[in-house]
């Protein structure tokens, strides 16, 4: 693949407009519900007349969200007339997420913009929340639900970037063993179907896919595992934000850094750093501030009457990019700047 220079990465996507806005309606309680205020009350400009309410909803609790409440919490500052909830399942678990949906809908949300746990099992419960308010999805699809649009990843382009990645790692070839959350999240299934696709007739042998329900312990125990039954195992590819830095920390208890390659998705602390220091090989990362903020924003035009928002094929892509540690320390400034550290 081609690299791009991570800060012209981050100047792609739609609407790519990185400065916090003026206003401050308060901020974002742990539990995702925004509190307090140094402003008037909000004022309202939209055909309903009232302040709409739009909730984002998180498939997990990782650090990858936190990039994405703060493009939520700049469309919130931005819209006098939106107050956004910010919702994360604890337990990563599509029951804690469909009561969560429930509960909004209960409240009265306009709106709301969700990363399911489980597409396939959850359409259902994403149809009747859509037969009481507008629902988006972000960073994980369900396109066979009744959802308005998807905010989000190209993920089957996303696998095969990883793809890439694996070969310039493992040029001679070599077992790979992949790892994720949850396989029947449709981000999961997407860019293990796009990894796969682009492996296909490459020395490059993909062993399995392991799981490990978002737990960390889990995670980390799945790659030692692995590390365990296949010592001859050349790489390893996490799917999930989390399992970059479960995959680095199980090589380097096996004393295998440098000796089996990693590929990981997204930027938690760990992982920027394992590619800073050379132990993983490349991260693909996205843009979940985008998720946030456009997800907001375009709900907000769709409610108050902007129905062209929507394309035609009901997605809106944001593009990824692979992070290599000649240009990790630009983009970990670049996230700096964004988580406002």
């Amino acid at each position: 693949m081609i690299k791009r220079n991570s800060l012209q990465f981050l100047a792609l996507g739609t609407v790519l407009v990185f400065a916090v806005g003026c206003g401050d309606k308060g901020a974002a309680t742990a539990e995702g519900t925004t509190t307090g205020s140094t402003t008037p009350p909000a004022t309202t400009d939209n055909k309903t007349g009232k302040t709409l309410h739009l909730a984002f909803v998180t498939n997990n609790s990782s650090d990858f969200w936190t990039i994405a409440r703060k493009g939520t919490e700049k469309a919130d500052k931005e819209l006098s007339d939106v107050e956004v909830d910010f919702k994360m399942p604890s337990d990563g678990t599509a029951a804690t997420q469909t009561q969560i949906l429930d509960d909004l809908v209960t409240k009265g949300e306009d709106g709301i913009a969700v990363s399911p746990v489980d597409p396939k099992n959850e359409t259902a419960e994403l149809d009747k929340v859509a037969g009481s308010t507008l629902v988006f999805t972000q960073d994980s699809d369900a396109p066979e639900s009744k959802r308005t649009c998807y905010v989000g990843t190209d993920n089957v382009a996303a696998g095969r970037m990883a793809a890439d990645e694996v070969k310039k790692a493992l040029p001679g070839g070599g077992k790979i063993m992949v790892f994720v959350g949850k396989s029947d999240a449709q981000n999961a299934k997407e860019r293990f179907q796009g990894l796969s696709d682009a492996l296909k007739g490459s020395n490059i042998q993909i062993l399995g896919l392991l799981t490990d329900d978002t737990d960390r312990v889990r995670a980390k125990a799945n790659v030692s595992d692995t590390l365990v039954k296949t010592p001859d195992v050349a790489g390893l590819v996490g799917l999930w934000s989390y399992n970059g830095p479960a995959i680095l920390s199980a090589v380097k208890d096996a004393n295998k850094t440098g000796k089996v390659k990693i590929i990981a998705f997204d930027e938690e602390a760990d992982t920027l750093a394992g590619v800073k220091d050379g132990s993983i090989d490349a991260t693909i990362v996205q843009q979940p501030f985008e998720f946030g903020y456009q997800a907001i924003t375009m709900m907000a035009k769709y409610l108050k009457g902007d129905k062209s928002v929507v394309p035609a094929e009901k997605k809106i892509i944001v593009p990824t990019q692979a992070i290599h540690k000649d240009s990790v320390e630009a983009f970990s400034k670049k996230l700096a700047e964004l988580k406002g550290k």
